[in-house]
């Protein structure tokens, strides 16, 4: 499983990347666009504002299964293995619990977003397309999440975290 999760979340983090680099480029063709021939590219506030969303939301896919996420481990560090890899797993808990409930909010948006039929200022794409494509990165982190929990559960450690054992016994 470790292995299959493993090529998921490099692909996700690809996707994210790949947002993140349409982001870079839309903008700079905007501003170029904007400053050099007083013409910017129609909708790229609302495109690059999406886009970056997407980037977000893959990328957060990546967190719950590598364990790259930022922590403060004060208490975790002060404690033995076994109780420290307690904290860890409710640490990953509370983080799926997060990821559910964000995943289910931004499909409440993409629900608003095709009933109102929003779509941009300029070129008046429909907006809900996108929307869905950041649901869609919160769902994989849902999975991503699980599947770093069942990891913590079964005894393994996710990457982000230190792999050195403890040194506290």
């Amino acid at each position: 499983m470790k292995r299959l999760m493993d090529g998921a979340a490099a692909t996700v983090e690809t996707v994210a990347a790949f947002c993140l680099a349409l982001v870079t480029l839309t903008v700079f063709v905007s501003a170029i666009g904007r400053y050099l021939f007083a013409s910017p590219i129609p909708d790229s506030f609302d495109v690059s504002r999406l886009l970056l969303g997407l980037a977000i939301a893959w990328g957060f896919a990546v967190l719950g299964f590598r364990g790259g996420h930022i922590c403060v481990d004060l208490l975790a560090e002060a404690l033995p293995s076994g109780p420290r890899r307690w904290v860890e797993v409710l640490a990953q808990a509370v983080l799926l619990i997060f990821t559910v409930l964000l995943a289910w909010k931004v499909l409440s948006r993409v629900e608003s977003a095709y009933a109102s039929g929003e779509a941009t200022f300029d070129l008046r794409l429909p907006v809900w397309p996108l929307v869905a494509g950041i649901w869609a990165g919160f769902a994989a982190a849902v999975v991503t999440t699980a599947a770093g929990l069942v990891v913590l559960l079964k005894g393994g450690r996710l990457e982000g975290l230190d792999p050195q054992e403890d040194t506290h016994e």
